[in-house]
């Protein structure tokens, strides 16, 4: 480490520094051979970023973010010359890709990026410098490089030290980095759930002046860095920090809504506190790998998060002095998939997360009334695939401090996973399906696909809830019942009307067709009917 460069040891630092030693010994040869390339050259290359912090916490990285003093056309050159396959990331924000056996790199020309005032796009000017480089990035554990092919650290702004002492500061003025890229703001956040430091008084200021700024930011990559923070190991932290400036607001408000809902009367539990309490203990409840629900799990996570933002629309105060929050569920479920679709969150876990909301209640109830069959096979059938989760979610809500409640909840809980294991092993509860299919119903009763097959499918599939597996005689004998019933004849009746109307129609636009053709055959001329008939 060159004088310049030198970072003030303290207790903590020599650990760093062997992590480093340890995982930059085991870097791939092929990362060497890079820089011996880039060397010979004449050009400068550097590890920076996010794989170099991690070295110095003993991670070893998977993705390797390099920097150089080369233009995009130079790196291009000697990538070429140092591996198999070079593509274009983005040559005009000045990222090339490479690959060399198994070992994938992107390499970014030395840059500096800002927006303008009310822009979306950050302008990207190159750089001459590596210290130049660090100092644009967005904070300082981040602001390190390893000069290659010698490992030499690069560390102008003191970003070990920082790591050393968990806290998170930025190379510059935080207001001119948040001002530079907006998205820093919610890296902040990201970074504190990620690692577990804290925000330096200035960072945190600054984001509070600076949160309205993340609305020219795009959604995707708001959602991206949201998903980071929420899968990170310390995701409490993060959302306490988003909430505290004011970014939650922005970002996430159906969550700083709930800090609303406090009640100094103390008529009803903090909603904001329990719902991070239920955060933690969903993490808690995720398996490893071989699991059903591996840790970490953004979907179980996130519904945790939103199950009771519908509480303060709803929340109402009685006669009697309680507060009730009728339907919270289903405002939630909402709410939640009205935020997601704002976010650009993809549609399958949109509907996953939204769908867990609707249903963290359905439980509450099962230890005082004896759920049937039937019941116990609904709850299975709406929540599908995500039956383990909603497992999970529903313990998680339970942050009451009266241990005899908390007792009788999980037992009763227990019994009902006891009895859906009972139930599977002897229905395939997991495939639950009518036991006729639509094909077969609309041969029974003479229908083609409409409306009236979707209620006969419905109708058979409360019977199998209800009764469990009929088998198809049996099924056919109910469904003709239920069909010929007084409170089926009516739409049955409705039904053959329409159907007569629409096959009126076909023959009717049949019979012109026939006419239109025979007309058209009529008044061919002589030569071309005798061809025809040729």
């Amino acid at each position: 480490m060159s004088p310049k460069n030198h970072v003030p040891l303290d207790s903590d630092i020599p650990t760093l520094l062997a992590n480093a030693q340890r995982t930059f010994g085991a870097l791939p040869e092929e990362i060497l051979d890079l820089g011996r390339v880039f060397e010979a050259a004449g050009e400068e290359i550097a590890l920076v970023g996010g794989p170099v912090r991690d070295a110095f916490l003993g991670v070893t990285p998977n993705d390797f973010d390099l920097t150089t003093s080369a233009k995009p056309e130079r790196t291009e050159e000697l990538l070429a010359q140092w591996g198999a396959a070079v593509w274009d990331i983005g040559k005009e924000f000045g990222t090339i890709g490479g690959r060399k056996k198994d070992l994938v790199v992107e390499v970014t020309t030395y840059r500096s990026d800002s927006y303008e005032v009310g822009s979306r796009k950050p302008e990207v000017v190159f750089g001459d410098t590596l210290e130049g480089d660090l100092t644009r990035r967005d904070f300082t554990v981040n602001a390190m490089a390893m000069r290659l092919p010698g490992m030499v650290l690069v560390d102008p702004h003191h970003g070990l030290e920082d790591l050393a002492k968990a806290r998170l500061r930025t190379p510059v003025t935080a207001e001119q980095s948040f001002d530079d890229d907006p998205l820093r703001i919610m890296r902040a956040a990201r970074f504190t759930a990620q690692l577990g430091i804290d925000v330096d008084l200035d960072v945190m200021e600054a984001m509070e002046v600076m949160a309205p700024r993340l609305q020219i930011v795009s959604a995707e990559r708001i959602r991206t860095e949201l998903e980071r923070l929420i899968v990170s190991p310390y995701p409490r932290r993060g959302l306490e920090l988003m909430v505290h400036t004011g970014v939650c607001q922005i970002v996430l408000p159906e969550l700083s809504e709930l800090v609303s809902t406090v009640d100094e009367h103390r008529r009803h539990k903090d909603v904001y506190e329990h719902t991070l309490t239920v955060l933690e203990q969903a993490m808690d409840l995720e398996t490893d790998e071989n699991g059903p629900v591996p840790a970490p799990d953004f979907i179980l996570r996130f519904a945790a998060i939103m199950h009771d933002v519908g509480k303060p629309m709803t929340r109402r105060f009685e006669p009697n002095g309680t507060v009730s929050f009728h339907h919270h569920e289903i405002v939630g479920a909402k709410l939640t998939r009205k935020r997601m679709k704002a976010l650009k969150f993809d549609k399958a876990t949109t509907e996953a997360v939204s769908t867990l909301v609707a249903l963290h209640l359905r439980f509450h109830g099962y230890g005082e009334s004896a759920w049937t069959d039937s019941a116990v096979r609904r709850y299975v059938a709406d929540a599908g695939e995500l039956l383990e989760r909603l497992h999970r979610l529903t313990r998680a809500d339970c942050t009451t401090r009266n241990r005899r409640k908390a007792n009788m909840l999980s037992a009763a809980y227990d019994d009902l996973e006891s009895r859906i294991a009972t139930l599977r092993e002897q229905e395939e509860l997991d495939a639950i399906r009518p036991d006729l299919d639509g094909q077969e119903v609309m041969e029974i009763l003479g229908l083609r696909p409409s409306r009236a097959v979707k209620m006969a499918l419905e109708f058979l599939m409360g019977m199998r809830m209800e009764k469990g597996p009929m088998g198809k005689e049996a099924a056919r004998e109910a469904l003709l019942e239920w069909w010929s019933s007084e409170e089926v004849r009516e739409i049955a009746r409705e039904y053959e009307e329409q159907q007569a109307h629409w096959e009126a129609m076909v023959a009717q636009k049949r019979q012109k067709k026939a006419a239109a053709k025979a007309k058209r055959a009529a008044q061919a001329p002589e030569h071309v009917k005798n061809g025809a008939q040729d």
